[in-house]
């Protein structure tokens, strides 16, 4: 009898943590960050990469300019795949591109910008990621659109598509 118990006890113990990791399975994990769209941009201050001035963000919004802020690294493979497009939006007048490097060495960041071109106007370092966080990022790369008044119009996340460059065209162009 004593042993029926305890392989009752064995069983309903096996149904319930079975129990526990089937309900985990349809569980979402994933984690998104607030909506940032008609949000205030996040004041922050940082380094540039190669003059180690400390600049403040406010200054780097232009008043008659969009600004984008393109968060990206010299190590992250999607950033090399979406450089061409940044070196195509360089090119437009409209707009005012502001890189973000994200937890690099200072050597690496300025060898990719060596290997592949500077579309920035700007680059400033975030060395321990704590400005991508308070920007909204949880990836590499990521693209904010921001407008005169410091609003954030719009964000992509991931490496920036020819679907995004014509979004951001006709947002910049309109």
């Amino acid at each position: 009898m004593k042993k029926n118990i305890i392989y009752l006890t064995i069983i309903f113990i096996f149904f319930i943590i079975f129990a526990l990791f089937y309900k985990g399975l349809y569980k979402t994990n994933t984690y998104t960050p607030n909506e940032l769209n008609n949000k205030n941009l996040v004041q922050f201050s940082s380094k540039d990469l190669f003059s180690e001035v400390e600049t403040n963000s406010s200054d780097l919004i232009s008043n008659n300019k969009f600004t984008i802020i393109n968060i990206w690294a010299s190590w992250c493979i999607p950033c090399r795949k979406e450089h061409p497009f940044l070196m195509h939006l360089s090119k437009n007048s409209k707009i005012n591109l502001i890189g973000l490097n994200y937890k690099d060495r200072s050597n690496n960041a300025k060898k990719f910008i060596n290997d592949f071109g500077n579309p920035f106007s700007t680059i400033l370092i975030d060395p321990d990621g704590i400005i991508s966080i308070e920007l909204g990022a949880y990836g590499i790369p990521e693209t904010i659109i921001i407008n005169k008044d410091q609003k954030i119009i719009k964000k992509f996340i991931g490496p920036l598509t020819n679907k995004n460059l014509r979004e951001i065209e006709r947002i910049v162009n309109s």
